[in-house]
């Protein structure tokens, strides 16, 4: 009797768990847009986009992030993880307006990257900083995240918290 009552004792105890675990799972999160959907629009909205995005972030304090790059290109993608995953996520949102600027095959949009000194021939996701004025904070010049790939989510968020505004 008392090995049954172990053994009974056990079990429960072991459903027990696994209920009170499950019931702390967390919803599944929509993924980002990086799988089937192109990350990177139609490359004529550009111009019309960050004239957008720069009114909104004069409204909301924000500042603008141009990411240069092309729906064929995976270190893009795996920006587009980053950007998503938290802390990033929330950085994002509360200090940014995110600007894709589709470059083709490097054959478009490239007088938007040379007005932000933008390299592209360094390499793709290639990033510039506005404030809300327009005025360019920072280029990429070196390809620093053309190897996204290669590099940790924390890299992201350095960058975001480096360029958000101050105050």
């Amino acid at each position: 009797m008392f090995k049954t009552l172990v053994k009974t004792t056990a079990v429960v105890l072991f459903l027990a768990s696994l209920f009170s675990i499950s019931g702390c799972r967390k919803q599944p999160v929509q993924p980002p847009k990086q799988v089937t959907e192109d990350i990177y629009p139609d490359p004529a909205s550009a111009s019309a986009e960050i004239q957008n995005a720069l009114a909104t972030a004069a409204r909301e304090y924000k500042r603008v992030i141009l990411d240069f790059g092309g729906n064929w290109c995976g270190d893009c993608k795996v920006l587009n993880i980053y950007y998503h995953q938290e802390p990033n996520a929330s950085l994002l949102a509360a200090n940014y307006i995110l600007v894709d600027v589709n470059i083709c095959r490097m054959d478009c949009n490239t007088d938007i990257a040379d007005k932000y000194a933008v390299p592209l021939k360094k390499g793709v996701p290639a990033l510039a900083v506005l404030d809300s004025n327009g005025t360019l904070l920072y280029s990429q010049r070196n390809g620093e995240f053309e190897s996204m790939r290669r590099m940790d989510p924390a890299s992201v968020t350095e960058f975001l918290n480096t360029w958000k505004p101050k105050g």
